[in-house]
């Protein structure tokens, strides 16, 4: 598949995407970012790591921001996306592979319930779609 294609495609996914399924994007974007900032920490490639690292706060922050403050659990969640983000900027100021680690683990445990609230969100519109 040529790169053009492929673009038109991601473009498509994301733009047809479910709220709930952009969601699990941006986990899986965070992820895919922390990855290749723990890289670039091993490859001592520091502009590589601080571009990745960002990219990984970047998607934090904008699962801050669209935080549906009236939900009761807001508070727990923002309380965490800080954390995360706090792990972030120390992972990134001190090339600290742990507080990398603790903060993919933190987004994968995210994603992971997500991808199980999305799946079971599916199953139910299914559901009712056939029922009706």
């Amino acid at each position: 598949m040529s790169q053009q294609y492929y673009q038109a495609y991601k473009n498509n996914s994301v733009n047809t995407a479910s709220p709930g399924e952009l969601t699990l994007m941006l986990y899986n974007g965070c992820l895919k970012f922390i990855k290749y900032g723990k890289k670039g920490i091993e490859d001592n490639n520091m502009e590589f790591k601080n571009t990745n690292i960002q990219k990984a706060q970047n998607i934090i922050n904008e699962l801050i921001v669209t935080l549906d403050q009236e939900s009761p659990i807001a508070k727990e969640l923002l309380s965490l996306y800080d954390y995360i983000n706090r792990l972030l900027i120390e992972a990134n100021i001190k090339n600290d592979l742990d507080k990398l680690t603790d903060a993919y683990g933190l987004v994968e445990e995210f994603r992971d319930t997500w991808k199980e609230v999305v799946k079971q969100t599916r199953t139910q519109e299914y559901k009712q779609g056939v029922q009706a």
